[in-house]
């Protein structure tokens, strides 16, 4: 009898610090799981008329932006409207997906305007949630300021990870449309469903709660997810629907998380009758 208490007090001990183990490991590696950044820029470039900007951010290192326009004239695009394009984790402005993105958004009739976050494609500094939300809001001023846009005209589109950057945003500046692709809820309660056993709330440091900032969010709303999404269950981004107010749009397409713009046929059409029940596109394609 007195084994077995010796050996079952020696396996509860194994077992808790094996626990907090895993915890000191989390907490330390937060930042590489949440944002997955570091990857350089990449050759990928989206097709002229193309340029880019380099501005100080208001809290941070040089940002880097990068303008699409539909037209190679400043004054042609000058009443065209714009799309602020707030990309995902693991990737950078120059990711081939995300300029799959730009092709399309221009196709519609939009300009692009594309900027990066800290730590990533080769931007100076280390994201955290505050950080890049900080880095969004530089970009729209810097962009608005210096190209006299209209916020009456400006789309927000947000991608994975972009999309709590853009709701963050969105809550905090006008704007004419906000598109939100496979958007999470809570990164915090993704986070607990594949650490169930884990206080994942008490130990994170960047939740990225959207579903607490929605509701500040006023502009019209479209809401893209996929069937297949392995990354961000579909049941997350209907919680975020759920939560917004009207107006707004919910649509299901195909793909999983990453291709459904470039696989599903549907995509882009359901952006542009989105766009264009706002008024800024034609509904009718060129």
């Amino acid at each position: 009898m007195r084994t077995f208490r010796r050996a079952l007090l020696a396996f509860v001990l194994l077992t808790v610090i094996a626990y907090g183990g895993v915890v000191v490991w989390l907490i330390a590696n937060e930042t590489r799981l949440v944002f997955e950044a570091g990857q350089a820029a990449g050759t990928y470039r989206p097709a002229p008329p193309f340029e880019e900007m380099s501005v100080r951010g208001t809290t941070g290192p040089r940002q880097r932006i990068w303008i699409m326009r539909t037209s190679a004239s400043a004054e042609a695009s000058a009443d065209t409207p714009w799309v602020i394009f707030l990309h995902g984790n693991a990737a950078s402005i120059a990711s081939r997906m995300n300029i799959v993105h730009y092709e399309h958004l221009r196709a519609l009739g939009l300009n692009v305007i594309a900027p990066e976050y800290r730590g990533y494609g080769g931007v100076e500094g280390v994201p955290t949630e505050a950080g890049i939300e900080s880095d969004a809001r530089a970009a729209y001023d810097t962009v608005q300021e210096r190209l006299h846009l209209d916020s009456r005209r400006i789309v927000l589109y947000g991608w994975s990870l972009g999309s709590a950057v853009a709701v963050d945003l969105a809550s905090h500046v006008p704007s004419a449309a906000v598109i939100l692709e496979g958007a999470p809820a809570s990164i915090v309660a993704i986070g607990e469903r594949r650490y169930p056993l884990l206080p994942i709330r008490l130990l994170i440091r960047n939740p990225f709660e959207s579903i607490r900032k929605i509701d500040g969010v006023k502009a019209p709303k479209l809401f893209i997810h996929s069937l297949g999404d392995e990354i961000v269950p579909i049941e997350e981004g209907r919680r975020l629907f759920d939560a917004a107010p009207q107006p707004k749009r919910w649509v299901e397409v195909t793909g999983g998380h990453v291709y459904a713009a470039e696989k599903d046929p549907a995509f882009f059409g359901y952006v542009r009758q989105f766009l264009a029940a706002q008024g800024l596109v034609s509904a009718q394609e060129p």
